[in-house]
């Protein structure tokens, strides 16, 4: 009875892998290839595409234009300025003086330059007028304590100077200053330059002769020419 059991058993294994092999493979579902790249074909890369997205260019703004007004001038005397400005005030004018200072020309500073100490400046000022060398102490600025030797309006005055102090056993040095000269001048406002005409500057000259008259800009003015 056993061996007729495990008979049947193994019978119904054959017959269930016979019958597997038998049977028809079920095909797996997969998208074909036409279908993946139509899918593609909706994806492009910018540069393959002849549409080039819109920039944002940022302009910078252009500055504001400086305020010009009319200058009236240049007057060695204050007192000249202020006559002019209040002519034109009575006329409704809007002016007012500005002192403006310009370049006139350099000099020439021969000097000694500062000692250890002040006493030993003063030593050396001594030695020096002993010698009869114009010379007098420096009290303020980055030269203080030192020996000033003179101020020369042309550079070969201040040389000379030099070479003499330099043939005496002495080491001068020199320093360019700048030379201003202060003139005045009245300054108009630009909403009130239309009522300065030709003929009000002919009378100004007439009364001031040498009487000079430009446009510039209202602020940061150097020096009228």
């Amino acid at each position: 009875m056993r061996w007729l059991f495990l008979f049947l058993l193994v019978l119904n294994l054959f017959y269930y892998v016979w019958h597997q092999q038998q049977a028809p493979l079920r095909p797996k579902e997969v998208e074909t290839l036409s279908l993946y790249k139509g899918d593609q074909q909706d994806i492009r890369l910018l540069s393959e595409s002849g549409e080039v997205p819109a920039r944002r260019v940022l302009v910078p703004s252009a500055p504001a234009e400086a305020a010009v007004c009319l200058y009236l001038g240049g007057f060695e005397q204050e007192r000249h300025a202020q006559e002019v400005a209040q002519r034109l005030i009575s006329l409704d004018v809007s002016a007012e003086v500005k002192p403006l200072d310009a370049a006139a020309g350099v000099d020439y500073w021969v000097y000694m330059p500062p000692l250890a100490s002040r006493d030993a400046s003063l030593r050396h000022l001594k030695e020096l007028q002993a010698r009869k060398i114009d010379s007098y102490i420096v009290t303020q600025g980055d030269l203080v304590n030192g020996i000033s030797l003179g101020i020369f309006p042309r550079l070969d005055s201040a040389e000379s100077v030099m070479q003499r102090l330099r043939d005496a056993g002495y080491e001068p040095q020199m320093r360019e200053l700048s030379r201003a000269h202060r003139d005045y001048w009245v300054r108009i406002a630009p909403e009130s330059r239309r009522l300065v005409a030709d003929s009000l500057l002919q009378q100004l000259s007439g009364d001031y002769p040498g009487l000079k008259h430009q446009l510039m800009p209202c602020e940061g003015v150097a020096s009228p020419r």
